[in-house]
């Protein structure tokens, strides 16, 4: 990665994230930390990422507050920016139950607001569109989607014998439509079963929505 920014460096900054993943199942997980078990769980690959030239950290598919609170205080404490991505059921609520404002604000609350924004990820926009409040102080923090191109819960994936590659051109749709509601994303890409055609195309409408609302 160093060598590809060094590489492609322009006017545009090139960031290098550290990706974490959940301690347990991404899609329904065993067992639940709490906050200062999943700290100390989380804070060796933290520390190993503060050591390397990793501008920042990202959690991909957390299911749970409570771990998502530990690592944000991890990456507090080694003075590494972070970033939570949550992701969602059918019914627009993470694994655990709690609704997405539920576990934005609570984590914001237990971390003096350490998160430099939130992320949804492996989850199709038709599973969270509703769960997204206009206006809500909540709302404006999540700053990133990585939307997966399948329509399917997370148990239908996870039985799945093929690869469900969806309609790019509708997830791009889908997104452009969300834009309105989400002024603080910055950071688009794709999830479980999208490629080059579903990110260029989601991109594409983004945009393409942005200069139409200039």
């Amino acid at each position: 990665m160093e060598e590809i920014r060094a590489e492609h460096q322009g006017d545009a900054p090139i960031v290098i994230s550290g990706c974490i993943g959940p301690e347990g199942d991404g899609y329904a997980p065993e067992t639940m930390l709490a906050a200062e078990d999943a700290q100390r769980y989380h804070a060796v690959q933290i520390g190993t990422f503060a050591e390397t030239a990793a501008d920042m950290v990202t959690a991909i598919t957390m299911t749970y507050a409570e771990e998502a609170t530990g690592i944000a205080r991890a990456a507090a404490a080694a003075e590494v920016p972070v970033v939570i991505s949550f992701t969602l059921e059918t019914d627009g609520r993470l694994p655990s139950g709690q609704a997405l404002g539920g576990a934005i604000t609570q984590v914001d609350d237990e971390t003096d607001g350490a998160p430099a924004y939130y992320m949804i990820n492996c989850a199709h926009p038709t599973h969270f569109e509703q769960a997204l409040v206009a206006g809500e102080p909540w709302v404006r923090r999540v700053g990133g989607l990585r939307a997966n191109a399948s329509t399917k819960s997370h148990a239908e994936l996870d039985v799945a014998e093929e690869l469900d590659e969806g309609d790019p051109e509708d997830l791009a749709a889908r997104h452009a439509e969300l834009k309105a509601l989400l002024p603080g994303v910055n950071v688009l890409g794709g999830c479980c079963g999208t490629d080059h055609r579903h990110v260029g195309a989601i991109c594409n409408a983004w945009l393409a929505d942005a200069a139409a609302r200039a």
